[in-house]
């Protein structure tokens, strides 16, 4: 099945932290989103976690049904030249509507309430439901080009997402915007995030070194399969 060339972008300091309060401070800031842009992946995906904090409205779905849809299915509401895609498992998140830059188009799995896809629904946004349990991010990625015309894509975030695409072999490409600075901070997250202690590493092929006069420098790298 085809899918996105996928990249994960991400900005970290020196000892690899993600903490978005850490790292607005941090020289290079500035540069996240210039490099952002130069990886030309209009469609990007953000965590449950990330979108909350970053893009979702306060507060938490109440299902009053809870029946879950039970199959694979999606929602086109709108054509679009990228996405701004969120993970949000079982349907949480509170959202005004799909307009903007880009808009939105959530990934759930098959457990998701009827109530919740219809409030997404209401509200033109885009769904795709895969997965018994858990989203089925293969399966997921292949609806993404197959029915939304997706061809390049950037994954931002937070660790666990970005994770969960480098644990399902999905990661083509990972660049990394390094600021000049240290968090230092015990139990903060990490670009990756939350695989089992026993993964093996996993091989990359340096493709590009930058530096800017801010001090950051930005790492690409090809991913091993």
């Amino acid at each position: 099945m085809k899918r996105p060339y996928i990249i994960c972008h991400m900005m970290t300091s020196v000892d690899g932290r993600i903490d978005c309060a850490m790292t607005e401070h941090l020289p290079g800031v500035a540069e996240y989103y210039d490099t952002l842009d130069a990886l030309d992946a209009p469609t990007r995906v953000s965590g449950r976690v990330t979108a909350q904090l970053e893009m979702a409205r306060p507060g938490t779905f109440r299902s009053e049904t809870v029946t879950p849809l039970g199959r694979e299915a999606f929602s086109k509401a709108v054509d679009a030249g990228g996405y701004e895609v969120v993970t949000d498992t079982r349907g949480t998140l509170l959202w005004e509507n799909g307009a903007g830059e880009r808009p939105l188009l959530i990934l759930t799995c098959e457990q998701v309430s009827r109530e919740y896809l219809a409030y997404l629904d209401e509200r033109k946004i885009s769904w795709i439901a895969c997965g018994k349990e858990r989203i089925d991010l293969p399966r997921a990625c292949g609806i993404l080009t197959g029915e939304f015309g997706v061809g390049r894509m950037a994954v931002v975030g937070g660790g666990h997402v970005n994770a969960g695409f480098l644990a399902a072999g999905l990661l083509d490409e990972v660049s990394v915007l390094v600021g000049a600075g240290i968090d230092g901070r015990g139990g903060q997250p990490a670009v990756f995030d939350g695989l089992p202690e026993d993964r093996p590493v996993t091989r990359l092929r340096l493709s590009g070194v930058k530096q800017y006069g801010s001090g950051a420098v930005w790492l690409r790298y090809r991913v091993e399969q």
